[in-house]
């Protein structure tokens, strides 16, 4: 993999393999909020075909998987690209795992429990070790699962079919997409959608938050969601 590579396909992709589900969410919130784009599973088969499927840039395995053991299934991601970088997740008190892991090409590795500071450190210095940084972004694209925004021509994309919005509905869409998974403040969404020193009131907000869900989320699986008494929030849909 080249840092041409990650050029022409955009953000870095990110697989992230791990049985439990609050950890995997974590850790796609994480590198979502990087600029990366995550892709997940829960067990080895599922691991291997979505690699075949997104060509990931580096993965995230863990070692205890509930069908193919992890290191089987970095031994098989190994044989299908042998350059691919590979951050190993183990229990602490597994050495003999990590041994195993790394003897089978794993580039490194992480114990449980861990903090995502030092995961998201070890994947950019893996990107860095393999010639495979994310390419320099003016932020103009973004996507979240089916959704594609564009800032430069304003365009919106849902399931490859045009969305026509206003310009404000734009701004506000845009400002989620730039924080996904990440629950935003009514106040928040004030003060970056229209300005600092905005004095509306904060139905506002709902109002353009209920006008832009009509439009995003129609006949769609829901991707903005309101998280009650908090704020709101666009995530991709499962």
């Amino acid at each position: 993999m080249t840092a041409a590579a990650v050029t022409r396909g955009g953000r870095v992709r990110v697989l992230i393999v791990d049985d439990e589900p609050e950890l995997t969410e974590l850790l796609s919130a994480a590198v979502a909020e990087a600029g990366w784009r995550p892709f997940a599973a829960r067990d080895g088969r599922g691991a291997l075909r979505i690699a075949r499927t997104c060509a990931p840039h580096v993965v995230v395995l863990d070692g205890m998987l509930p069908d193919l053991d992890g290191v089987k299934v970095l031994r098989q991601l190994r044989r299908e690209n042998r350059k691919l970088p590979v951050l190993m997740l183990t229990a602490r008190d597994a050495l003999e795992h990590r041994l195993d892991g790394l003897s089978a090409g794993a580039d490194d590795y992480v114990t449980k429990p861990f903090s995502l500071e030092e995961v998201m450190l070890r994947l950019r210095g893996l990107l860095r070790r393999v010639g495979g940084e994310e390419a320099p972004d003016n932020g103009s694209v973004r996507m979240l699962g089916d959704l594609v925004v564009t800032a430069r021509s304003r365009e919106v994309q849902r399931g490859g079919e045009q969305v026509q919005l206003t310009a404000k509905e734009f701004d506000l869409l845009w400002f989620l997409m730039r924080h996904p998974h990440q629950v935003l403040s009514k106040a928040q969404i004030l003060d970056h959608v229209w300005n600092a020193g905005f004095d509306g009131e904060g139905n506002l907000v709902e109002v353009y938050v209920h006008s832009l869900r009509s439009k995003i989320d129609k006949g769609r699986g829901r991707m903005i969601h309101t998280v009650r008494g908090v704020g709101y929030a666009i995530k991709a849909t499962e």
